[in-house]
């Protein structure tokens, strides 16, 4: 039996197939990490301390870990600033939907409400990036907590967090702790009249279109199935783009900020628009529901119509739904609007995907350099993408498959994501191709973490899309009609910093030397970097550009022509011109 209530805490989560925990040690935390020192390490049964040099990145690595294994990932911090820097994180677990537990230690008990050094209130602070938050505050108390914590985090797939006061994790442990069974996740059955209402819609609709996103991932093939039973185009959310898009004759490409597809025209075309698993936030690129029939299929209820105004929303597992319209609805003959919905989905991918990616242009644009790395990595790779233009290259470039996956703060949307969960996807996976596309602005507000890399000496890829700019930010602004304003950096090497702390590193400024590069670096048995120096001024352009956005550009660029403080004059409109001019062609 645990002596005491830390080894009991350790012992519990061991019992629940625990086998890290990301942190960084603490006062507080002391009873918390011997526990874990004397259990032995996880080839011992036990479990390891993963020393990260932020907590934030503790809790993006503990996101990457859940997400890829889905099993409970586990991180800590020590009271006050030490389990706050966990929560910006937290919020990208929590957002995501993966199984992550966070011990945040406490103050010592007698001190708390006094104003005490390092007090602050983690069982309030904590509540908005988890669903489940409490503090033990007796030993008695404190298996059940955390039996709780460890079933809201695995059945919700959602953050608990574990509030625990220092001098409590010392006292001596009472009573048993029940043991941890896993239950098999169930699937809910569609309501029949909801079903059947959209059954008729379906077969009185001519034009249909499917939209799917991440909740389609156990449900590929009754997907497919159903887009073969319509002649339905079907278009993905980013979060869908690795599980739907893959050998999917259908597919017609990804809406959104990101988007590059032929699904933005098919959606606004469409009698009806079904939308599958996806809780896509963006309303802009929706149909209005006024004017076309939209039907929304999803396990959650509570994300049925909140996007756009849903005519059928269908309660229900997707498989499942699909399968009982399947039955309900007569097969569609007629596959003139898939194939011209097809049509322009290759015209899209030639005009704009496919632009740039054999350029010769220095500095190296990204288009070329993201296309290079999706061409030589592994058919099983594990790709992490910064916030920002980062997300872009990987949207568009990255080549799903079966076997591939994509991950990025899809929902929360953070800076900085990319390096920590690939150090939690390699921890998670240590022989497995692990690449990060980082951005010079995402890396750096990290950095520390290349030191936790070449501490574990892991076989981690990172690629810096090095523009010395805030490339997104810049974009938005530029959109908007403001000169971009401080969002430039000084050049950093890069590789100079991966070299010193004993990584496989290169830098790159010509295009003809990516591909030896990329190889030689996915070659390496331990941690690389590569430097890739990128045009600053190379543009993402959406799938659909508005009125207003062409105004608003046009209004930065005469705002930068007539001389704006810091906007570079006409110098910047010509150079950022001639490092998108071929997008300007497409439009």
């Amino acid at each position: 039996m645990p002596q005491n209530v830390a080894e009991q805490i350790v012992a519990q989560l061991i019992d629940a197939g625990v086998k890290r925990i990301y942190g960084i040690v603490g006062d507080s935390l002391n009873p918390i990490v011997d526990a874990v020192r004397r259990t032995g390490g996880a080839a011992s049964g036990g479990i390891d301390w993963i020393h990260v040099r932020h907590e934030e990145a503790a809790a993006f690595a503990a996101a990457a870990d859940a997400e890829l294994t889905g099993e409970l990932a586990v991180c800590a911090g020590s009271c006050g600033p030490g389990n706050l820097h966990l929560i910006n994180g937290l919020f990208d677990a929590q957002r995501s939907g993966v199984p992550v537990l966070a011990i945040a230690s406490h103050i010592p008990s007698l001190q708390i409400g006094s104003g005490y050094f390092q007090e602050t209130h983690p069982e309030r602070l904590f509540t908005e990036c988890s669903d489940y938050c409490e503090m033990v505050m007796t030993p008695q108390q404190s298996p059940r907590v955390v039996n709780s914590a460890i079933r809201h985090a695995t059945a919700g797939s959602s953050v608990s967090v574990i509030v625990l006061p220092g001098d409590l994790a010392e006292l001596h442990s009472t009573g048993e702790f029940p043991p941890f069974v896993a239950a098999r996740p169930g699937r809910i059955a569609p309501d029949e009249r909801s079903v059947a209402d959209l059954a008729a819609a379906i077969d009185k609709a001519e034009k249909i279109a499917i939209f799917a996103g991440e909740g389609v991932r156990d449900a590929r093939e009754e997907v497919i199935a159903f887009a073969e039973h319509l002649q339905a185009p079907m278009g993905h959310s980013l979060r869908g783009k690795q599980w739907i898009q893959y050998d999917n004759r259908f597919d017609v490409g990804m809406s959104g900020l990101l988007g590059y597809g032929a699904i933005d025209h098919a959606m606004h075309e469409v009698d009806l628009l079904l939308m599958v698993g996806t809780d896509f936030p963006y309303e802009q690129f929706l149909p209005d529901g006024a004017k076309t029939v939209i039907a929304q299929i999803d396990v959650d209820a509570q994300r049925l119509g909140r996007r756009a105004g849903v005519t059928h929303p269908v309660h229900g597992d997707v498989g499942l739904t699909l399968a009982a319209l399947r039955s309900r609805t007569a097969a569609k003959t007629d596959d003139a609007f898939l194939e011209r919905t097809l049509k322009r989905y290759r015209k899209a991918m030639k005009d704009s995907v496919a632009t740039y990616t054999d350029s010769d242009a220095q500095p190296i644009h990204p288009e070329r350099a993201m296309s290079v790395i999706d061409r030589v990595a592994a058919s099983d790779a594990v790709f992490t993408a910064d916030t920002g233009m980062g997300n872009v290259w990987q949207a568009r470039y990255v080549t799903p498959g079966p076997e591939r996956r994509l991950l990025a703060s899809w929902r929360h949307g953070s800076m900085a994501n990319a390096l920590p969960h690939a150090f939690g996807a390699q921890m998670a996976y240590p022989d497995r191709q692990v690449i990060a596309i980082a951005g010079d602005g995402g890396l750096s507000m990290l950095l520390g973490e290349l030191i936790t890399v070449a501490a574990y000496d892991l076989p981690l890829n990172i690629f810096v899309f090095n523009n010395s700019t805030l490339g997104m930010v810049k974009a938005e602004m530029l959109v908007a009609g403001f000169p971009d304003f401080g969002v430039d950096v000084p050049m950093v090497d890069f590789a100079a910093v991966g070299r010193a702390l004993g990584f496989h590193a290169q830098r790159v400024t010509d295009p003809a030397d990516l591909e030896v590069a990329a190889s030689a670096a996915l070659a390496h048995r331990g941690p690389s970097i590569v430097d890739i120096v990128t045009d600053p001024d190379a543009l993402s352009m959406p799938a659909a550009i508005t009125a207003d956005q062409v105004a608003g550009f046009g209004m930065s660029m005469a705002k930068m022509v007539l001389g704006a403080k810091d906007a570079g004059g006409i110098g910047a409109v010509l150079e950022t011109a001639k490092s998108n001019i071929k997008h300007i062609r497409s439009l």
